[in-house]
C-alpha cells in the first residue's frame, strides 16, 4: 500500500516533539508518524510500550542512559539502528520497520538506500542523510488526502522545519510497527 508522506528536517529533540504533538493534535495517529535521528548519546532509555521486531542484524540493543521518552517515546517501533557507513540512529514509527529491513542490512543499503526504498527521491535522500549526519532529525507523517497533506505541511512550517517535502512512501506492513 502506498501513501503520500510529508517529511521535514528539524534541529532538536524539542522541535521534533513539538511537530509530533501538533500532528497528533491535528488527528494523525502515532502509528503514522516517524522520527529518525542520530544516536549521539550511545545509550537510551526508551519510554515505549511495544518494541520493534526488527531483524537482529540491523538493530542494536538499547541500554539505559540518556532519555528518549515523552511524545517520541510513545511512537511505535522505537529502537536503535546501526546504519552501515553512517553510524547509530534512533528510529520510531513506520520508518523503523522499513529501515531495519534488507535495505539497511544489505551491503548496498545504508541510509540513502533505505530512504529511497521508502519512495524518497535519491537527491532528497542524500540531502536528508547529510542533515542527519550533522545532528538533525527527520520527521515524516503518512497522509490520506490533500487536506491532511496541507495540514501536515502547515504543522512542519509552523514548527520551523526545513526541507519540507512530500513523497509517495510505501507503508510498512501491518504489524511491523505495532
Amino acid at each position: 500500500m502506498s501513501k503520500t508522506s510529508v517529511l521535514g528536517i528539524v534541529k532538536s529533540y524539542n522541535q521534533a516533539e513539538q511537530v509530533v504533538e501538533q500532528l497528533q493534535s491535528g488527528g494523525f495517529a502515532a502509528s503514522e508518524i516517524s522520527v529518525l535521528f542520530p544516536d549521539n548519546q550511545g545509550k537510551h532509555d526508551f519510554g515505549h510500550v511495544k518494541a520493534s521486531k526488527a531483524p537482529e542484524g540491523a538493530t542494536a540493543g538499547a541500554a539505559t542512559g540518556g532519555v528518549v521518552g515523552g511524545v517520541l517515546g510513545l511512537l511505535a517501533g522505537i529502537g536503535a539502528l546501526a546504519i552501515p557507513g553512517v553510524g547509530p540512529f534512533i528510529a520510531a514509527g513506520p520508518i523503523m520497520a522499513a529501515l531495519s529491513g534488507a535495505a539497511v542490512g544489505g551491503s548496498t543499503g545504508g541510509l540513502v538506500g533505505g530512504l529511497v526504498g521508502l519512495g524518497i527521491p535519491e537527491i532528497e535522500a542524500k540531502r536528508y542523510e547529510g542533515k542527519l549526519k550533522t545532528g538533525n532529525y527527520l520527521v515524516a507523517v503518512y497522509t490520506e488526502d490533500g487536506d491532511e497533506e496541507r495540514l501536515a505541511k502547515e504543522v512542519f512550517k509552523n514548527a520551523g522545519a526545513e526541507d519540507i517535502s512530500t513523497s509517495s512512501m510505501s507503508k510498512a506492513p501491518a504489524g511491523a510497527t505495532a
